[in-house]
């Protein structure tokens, strides 16, 4: 009889911790550390490799700029739609200032922040 006594209390105990446990994820993901620079590099040197072993198919190994395109989507699915689906480089491009949009868009996407207002926020 005294077990039946027992479970609930259990029970009880499990449940705080599990709410404990969802609230102090949520006060630690505000406090991320940004990704570096030297993080991107690596990132994107993992893309390229696998770019090159055929993994993203053969139309990503057809240009440079395809190349740079896929490992664009491949370094950050999210900002990629954001800042070139659209209108994905092409060749010869040099855009500074959607580099510098998708750069500070997986800054932000780092940090788990919003993502809204990126796109044109570095337009001359």
């Amino acid at each position: 009889m005294t077990e039946a006594k027992y479970y609930p209390k259990t029970y009880s105990v499990m449940i705080l911790c599990s709410v404990i446990f969802l609230c102090l994820h949520q006060v630690l993901a505000k406090h991320r550390v940004p990704i570096s620079e030297l993080e991107i590099r690596q990132k994107k040197n993992d893309c390229y490799a696998d770019i090159e072993s055929g993994l993203w198919g053969e139309q990503c190994k057809s240009s440079v700029v395809a190349k740079e395109n896929c490992a664009l989507k491949c370094l950050s699915p999210v900002c990629f739609e954001l800042i070139y689906e659209s209108d994905p480089l092409e060749e010869g491009e040099k855009d500074i200032s959607r580099s510098s949009e998708y750069k500070y868009c997986m800054h932000r996407e780092s940090l788990g922040e919003s993502l809204d207002g990126i796109r044109g926020s570095f337009d001359a």
